[in-house]
Formats: structure tokens, sequence, C-alpha cells
């Protein structure tokens, strides 16, 4: 008899409007065919995508050309041979250089299909099989193999490379792999992984990925960046952005806006090597030696500080301080950085021990005393691990004590050690005075923190930062108050925007004791689709922001419904907002999508699990001692500062992140956040030729409705209600 066979595709869904991708490899399986009269049809299930084994992709960039190798090993679960046709979408303009199918060491070749050809493909495929992923189909070039056989129980490995040159955009140049195999996928990835090197004849100042959460190393004019998962689907494309600058500094703005509207930016500001000499910092070093220090604690702060104190620079001038129950100085008035107060300062440190109380406020008035008039950057490293017991307790009052005495303006840095800090209170002295708060669990290394830490900060490049975007009126821009610049680091700030067109952005500081000027010039647009990342980054800024005033003034009803307002239009879940639901007996033209706590964990925060965990974690906002306290803050923190994974977890079905646009599951509808009750729709019919029309004319949808079967979405000022 023979081998029986079951025609099959191998499809990547794809797109590149506005330079993003969607989609990656996926085997799936279709009808079978009878190959003799004795055959039986076997009993399949509807056409399915086939799992996937691994996923690696390695990628080179040399110069703006990229080579990417794509590595994928697909598995036959059926007791069948599977023939099959491997079609993978091609960026503009890229050249495969090699394919490779590995069959009993046998190389199969693959042809190339023009745009057209592939339209009419698209189409007839789509009008067949009715799969609303095959839309993103549209308008790209595809390669496409033949492969056979697909052993029954067995694997097929496939390897692709292509080439592509990246353009660049201001200094701007970006990647972009498709990566997005939720949709297909059957079951996990049992691995996924992506590395990326570059290579560039101009020093590299920034490497960022909105999408994941990469490592990255910067080394002049080369870079490198990836990362390993495994048991994943992944649900989203990898993006990539890098930067490049002759100048000293680097500074390089995103947009993103839809026409008629506000829009929003990203800016990424990156030192480099400036020719000044060393820059000499005035810095004083802050302990708690209460007893609540004692054993493990106090042995690792004392080794912390003697790593900062042994860094310190010639031209450095600093001071240290313990305080428990009294406070006391090392010396009353900071001192230069030489090898001899080094070493007296480290003897004074090996005599510290951990007994009394916690005068928080008259250690931090203390260190701020000491600092001299100067235009050295100045910063306090502030290190405690208890609530203020001694002298002034009160929270309000220490805030208000600490501000009004940092004359000098000196830049606080917190470092809450164990789980009975203050951290309302700590997190706004930080705030307060230009400094970041950092917390340390009982299990984690106090040493390796601090010392970390101190190396990133101990070489300040700009301070004192304000920014001019000249013509262009801005607004609600995050961090409200600009950090220091310092070598290795770069400063991203969110913003939206009005007007258009080219501008000069004026960015002001001190480098040294010497005021700096530095003009940038730039173009924001007046209708940008791509980078629709930005929104989405832009609100968890402002979402972290006002969770900060929340917890420092209560529950002001107006801040709390700005933050529901924004979490439910850009799928944000916070404390608030933690648990969604979508009821079933609702109907789809509500907009109301977001309650308070109460039912489903969604929660960037790790939203706990059971009924009295919900309560506990509704309840975390009001907490400023304890685990849950520490829990928020650090939360909040991630939300203002760092690139967070804003896509809903696999597990919860009911909310999508698709481009700039947010959508939650409403009696099988799919449903625009931007969506409201009084709205009036265009309601079409799926895959009709109405349907099509409305594509045809408006391509940027494609990467919306091929979301979905069923789906209310706004776009361009219009509502549409897509019915099966």
């Amino acid at each position: 008899m023979k081998a029986n066979i079951v025609r099959c595709a191998l499809v990547v869904s794809f797109l590149l409007l506005a330079a993003l991708i969607f989609g990656d490899g996926v085997l799936i399986v279709g009808h079978p065919i009878i190959a003799s009269d004795v055959y039986r049809e076997p009993s399949l299930p509807k056409p399915e995508a086939l799992p996937v084994k691994y996923h690696h992709v390695t990628v080179e960039i040399n110069n703006q050309v990229a080579t990417t190798k794509i590595d994928q090993v697909f598995l036959n679960p059926h007791n069948i041979i599977l023939e099959g046709t491997y079609i993978f979408p091609l960026p503009e303009e890229a050249a495969i250089s090699d394919f490779a199918l590995y069959m009993d060491g046998l190389k199969v070749s693959g042809d190339v299909l023009e745009k057209d050809k592939a339209r009419r493909i698209y189409e007839d495929i789509v009008r067949r099989m009715k799969d609303p992923g095959l839309l993103e189909y549209i308008g790209r070039n595809m390669f496409q193999a033949r492969i056979y056989p697909i052993p029954a129980k067995g694997e097929r490995r496939i390897e692709l490379t292509y080439h592509q040159t990246l353009k660049s955009d201001s200094g701007v140049i970006q990647y972009v792999y498709p990566l997005n195999t939720e949709r297909f996928s059957p079951k996990p990835l049992e691995e996924v992984s992506l590395s990326v090197k570059i290579n560039s004849p101009i020093p590299i100042k920034n490497v960022y990925s909105p999408s994941h959460d990469v490592d990255v190393k910067i080394e002049k004019n080369e870079a490198a960046c990836g990362f390993e998962q495994k048991n994943i689907k992944p649900d989203k494309d990898f993006v990539l952005y890098y930067t490049v600058s002759e100048k000293d500094l680097g500074l390089n703005l995103l947009a993103h806006c839809n026409k008629g509207e506000k829009g929003y930016f990203m800016m990424l500001l990156s030192p480099g090597k400036i020719d000044e000499p060393a820059h000499e910092k005035d810095i004083v070093f802050v302990l708690d030696t209460s007893g609540s220090m004692q054993g493990k604690k106090i042995e690792q702060a004392r080794n912390a500080l003697k790593f900062c104190l042994q860094s310190l620079k010639n031209g450095d001038r600093f001071g240290v301080i313990s305080f428990a129950t009294v406070v006391n100085a090392f010396k009353t008035a900071l001192i230069d950085a030489t090898d001899a107060n080094k070493e007296e300062a480290l003897k004074f440190v090996d005599g510290f021990q951990a007994r009394g109380g916690t005068d928080i406020n008259g250690a931090l008035i203390q260190a701020l005393q000491m600092f001299p008039e100067s235009k050295r950057p100045r910063m306090v490293v502030f290190l405690t691990d208890g609530e203020p017991t001694i002298g002034v307790t009160g929270k309000e009052d220490i805030i208000k004590y600490v501000l009004d005495a940092n004359r000098a303006k000196a830049r606080i840095f917190v470092f809450g050690v164990g789980t009975d800090v203050n951290t309302v209170l700590l997190d706004k002295i930080a705030e307060d005075n230009r400094g970041v708060p950092e917390y340390i669990l009982p299990d984690e290394n106090i040493e390796i923190k601090v010392s970390s830490f101190y190396d990133k900060i101990s070489e300040p490049v700009m301070a004192d930062l304000s920014l001019d975007f000249g013509k262009i009126n801005t607004s609600e821009i995050y961090p409200q108050v600009l950090p220091d610049l310092f070598h290795g680091t770069q400063l991203t700030v969110f913003g939206r925007y009005t007007g258009d067109g080219a501008t000069a952005i004026t960015l002001n500081g001190y480098i040294g004791n010497k005021k700096q000027t530095f003009v940038f010039e730039n173009k924001f647009p007046e209708s940008e689709q791509k980078n629709d990342f930005i929104p989405r980054l832009w609100a968890s800024r402002k979402i972290g922001y006002l969770l900060s005033e929340v917890r420092l003034k209560g529950d002001n009803k107006e801040l709390v419904d700005e933050i529901i307002r924004l979490s439910r239009e850009f799928g944000i879940m916070t404390p608030y907002t933690s648990f969604l639901v979508i009821d079933k007996d609702e109907a789809p033209q509500t907009s109301d999508f977001v309650g308070r706590a109460s039912r489903v964990p969604q929660s960037i925060m790790s939203a706990p699990t059971s009924e009295r965990q919900r309560e506990s974690f509704s309840k975390a906002m009001s907490y400023e001692v304890g685990r849950e306290a520490m829990d928020v803050s650090k939360s909040i923190y991630q939300l203002r500062a760092k690139r967070i994974d804003e896509s809903p977890s696999a597990e919860n079905a009911e909310i999508k992140h698709i481009g700039s646009k947010t959508f939650y599951l409403k009696n099988g509808f799919w449903i625009d956040s931007a969506f409201k009750d009084n709205m009036k729709f265009k309601e079409l019919k799926y895959l009709s030729e109405e349907y099509f029309a409305l594509l045809k004319a408006k391509p940027a949808l494609a990467k919306y409705l091929a979301a979905a079967e069923k789906m209310i979405i706004v776009f361009e000022g219009k509502c549409y209600k897509i019915t099966e």
C-alpha cells in the first residue's frame, strides 16, 4: 500500500506595515488526500498547526546590513506521513542566501513569489480556509519550498538565511523579526532563543527593545543582546532599535501619531566619552547602624560601603555618617579622597556596631549640611533597614525637612534593606531629591546591590538636565524631573506633543563645573503609524507617577479614576485594575471593561490567586511597611523607569494588545478600548466582498482584523463591527 500522504501548508503570517512584522513559521495540517482505492481517510482534527520543537535565531548587523539565520524544528505528532509547503514572508528588499531542509541529507530549493501572486494566494487561502491569521499575507513577497516527507511521529529541521538593509531614520535603526506564534501554536514551543550582534562604523549609543527583556552589552562600535525562553507561546514580534551618533551626546527621537490627534514621543539620550577632565564629585555615605542591622546585614553593609570608599577617585570629596540613636559623622565636613583619608575612613567603617534606634531625619539633615557651595555633582547614598524611631518620626515632617535642608540639590539614592522599611517615606525622599529607591530583600546580598549601583553612578557625565523642544508643544513628560546622565546609561523620556515639523531640541546641563548646551535637530511627524509601542509605555510611566501620588496622598478619587481610565484604555494592570473580568451577560456595545480588584488575576504586579490573597493585594497600596509594600514600590518603579512587558499573559484569553490598541473579549467580540457606548458603527460580514473592499482601502487595518473574526474597532475616527 502506498504511503499515506497528507497535504499541509507551512505558513508564516506576516505583515510589514509601518515597519512591523507579525508571525513566524507554522506548520498547518490540511485535509488528507486518498492515495489509493483501499486507502481509508484517517480521523484527523480540524486543520491545525503542528508544534515547534525549537526556534533559534541569530542576527548579525554590520553597517546596517542584517543577516538573519533561522533554525526551526517542526514535530509531526500524527501517525501518517505529511507533505507540506514552507512559506516564509520576506522583508522589503530582503534576499535569501541559503535554505536547507534536512531530509535524509537532501537539500530542497525554494521559490520567491511576487507581490501580486502572493496576494492572489492569500485571498484564495482566506476564502477557502477562513483563517483570519492569513490576512497578514497582504502585500508581501513570500519564499516557498516543498517539504516532503515529514515522517510520522517524526520531525523536520529547516534552516533559512536572508539578508536585508536596515533603514536609518535620524540615527535610529530598527530591526524586526516575526515571532508571534501564539495564534497558530497548538502548544508552547520547547525553546525559543534570539541573539543579535551589531557592528557599526559609528559609535553605538543606545540599544533598546520595547518588545522583549534583553540583556544588552555596548562597547563603542559593537553591541550584543538577546534572550532565551522555554515552554512559551511567543505572542509578539521581536523589535529592536539601536542608535548611533558621532556626537558626544546622542539624542534620538521616536514618535507615534494619528493625524489630527495629539502624538506620543520617546526620546533616547546617551552620553559618549566627553573630552573633559575627570568629573569630580561630592558624596556622603549614610549607613543605618541600629540594632536591627545586627548579624549578616551589618557585615554586608560594611563591605559595600568599603567598596564605595575604595572606588573614590582623586579629586572627589566624601563624607561618612553612621546613625542609630545618635548620628555619628566621620568628619564634620567633606574631605578629599586621598589614599590616607580613604584608609582612615575604612577603619572608621570597621568600627560600626549595630545597636540603638533609628534617627533617619537627623542623619539625612546632617549629611545635607556637609555639602559646600559648589557646581560639582552631589550625592547622598542612604542605607537603612527600619522606620524612624528616634527624633522626628512623622513621615510628612521628615519629607519636608529633608527637602528644605537640601539646598545643595544633592541626589539622594536610597537603599531599603529588609521588610521593615517605610517604603512610602523612602520612595518620596528619593523622588523629591532626584534619586531612585532600591529595595533589598532579606535573602539578597546588600554588598552586591550597593556596589553594582555605585559602579553605575560613580561617573556622572551631565547633571541638572533640562530640555527645550522649540516650537513643538510638549506635555505630560515622564520622568518629570530628569536624572543625571552617567557613563554606560541612557535616559528615556516619554511625553505627548502637538504641532509637527522640524525643530531644535535643546539640552542644558552641567558637565563638571561648566554649564553646557547641546542642540539636536529633530522632526515631529504629523502622522506616524510606526512605533506603536510608545503610547503604552508612556501610559505606564504616567500610571506609575499617579500611583506614587496615591501612595503619598491616599485614595484620592480623581487620581484613582485617572489610573483606571488609563488602565482600561491601554490595557495596563494596576492595583486598582489587577483583576480583569468580562461579564458574559454584558452587551458587546459597552466599554466598561475594568472593575476594581475583585476577580480573575491578571497583573504585571504578580496578582495573587486566592480570595484571601486578592483582598490583601487590593489593600497593598495603603501599606507602608512590609513585603507587600516593597512589592508595590518595586512595581511602581518598574512602571515609571523600566521596560515592562505590556502584553497580557498567555493565561488570559480576554485581553489582546495589537499595535497601539487594546482589545477586550465580550460575548465573543473583541472590542477596541477606544469604543464608547454612544458610537455608531458600520457592520460588515467577515470575509464578505465589502470586508475585502475595506481592507483594500485601508490596509493598515489588516493587523487588527487578522486578530479575530468578530470585532468592534475604532479606526481613523470611524467604528466598524465585524460579524460572522
